[in-house]
């Protein structure tokens, strides 16, 4: 469960200590303040920055109850997805403000989050900056068949609003995915896949890498000329390491990447061709969302 919240900013806290910069672009996740260590039970959280022309942002956890902040993170650039974030029962408020804004700046995307025990969670901002908005995604990260993988397609893209994703052999994986929605996850062959993005006027192809056992988000983005462009990101190598994950950069759609678990081994030609059969069109699921105003 989820709802808006009205713009209510705290005072901005100095930087915790810093972490490793992870990705050339995307800054310093700052890690968690001690009274971010949550109690078991808990869930997780991840932030998203979908909008292709909001620059980067300062990004805030702050427990409602109390308003201390429990996590930071530094210059999260446009398609950048951070490390989930283990919390505590209980509501919290995601706030993002311009990394290069002046204390007690009034924050771009405010949206509050009710983590529950076992529950993965996914706050992403979305749309262009003038029409702002934020939704948030239930993860689910259940353990896929051996030798499956488990994906689903998040519809972040400004350039089209409905987006058909396929196989370049034509097997339909998504259809008609609306702008700021998810579809459900489906189970399919682990390996390497290249897919066609299909929007009403742009088209676009994109290389994923599945392997085997893992839980992966394709997100559909805009690239720096404005077509389609896509990159995934994945939720949880295995169960045993739920979740995991770490920041990943789309560059404004210049880089696709996806993350592989160890000795995870792509199918071959042969195979890949046969388990094309394998894909059922993920049926499109829309969640329910807050918008913020810019």
């Amino acid at each position: 469960m989820f709802r808006a919240t009205p713009s209510l900013r705290p005072a901005r806290l100095a930087a915790i200590s810093a972490a490793a910069l992870l990705t050339a672009g995307i800054g310093v996740a700052t890690a968690p303040a001690a009274s971010a260590a949550p109690t078991a039970p808990g869930g997780w959280a991840r932030v998203a920055h979908l909008s292709p022309d909001t620059k980067s942002v300062d990004v805030q956890l702050t427990a409602l109850a109390g308003g201390a902040v429990v996590y930071e993170l530094d210059d999260v650039a446009y398609g950048a997805v951070s490390p989930y974030i283990p919390l505590a029962d209980g509501t919290y408020v995601v706030s993002m403000v311009p990394s290069d804004a002046a204390d007690g700046t009034q924050p771009v995307v405010q949206q509050s989050i009710d983590i529950a025990e076992g529950e993965p969670l996914t706050v992403a901002a979305y749309g262009r900056n003038a029409d702002l908005k934020t939704t948030v995604f239930e993860d689910d990260l259940s353990a896929p068949a051996a030798g499956q993988a488990r994906v689903r397609v998040v519809q972040a893209s400004t350039v089209e609003p409905t987006v058909d994703v396929d196989t370049a052999q034509g097997r339909p994986i998504a259809r008609d995915v609306p702008a700021g929605s998810a579809t459900d996850y489906a189970a399919v062959p682990a390996g390497s896949w290249d897919l066609e993005l299909t929007g009403a006027d742009e088209s676009a192809t994109s290389a994923v890498d599945l392997p085997a056992g893992s839980v992966s988000t394709l997100f559909v983005l805009d690239d720096a000329r404005g077509a389609l462009t896509a990159q995934t990101i994945t939720d949880s190598a295995t169960l045993a390491d739920m979740p995991v994950g770490g920041i990943h950069t789309g560059g404004g759609g210049t880089a696709i990447s996806s993350a592989a678990s160890a000795g995870a081994a792509a199918a071959g030609a042969g195979t890949a061709a046969v388990a094309l059969g394998a894909f059922a069109l993920i049926a499109v699921r829309r969640r329910r969302r807050g918008e913020a105003g810019a």
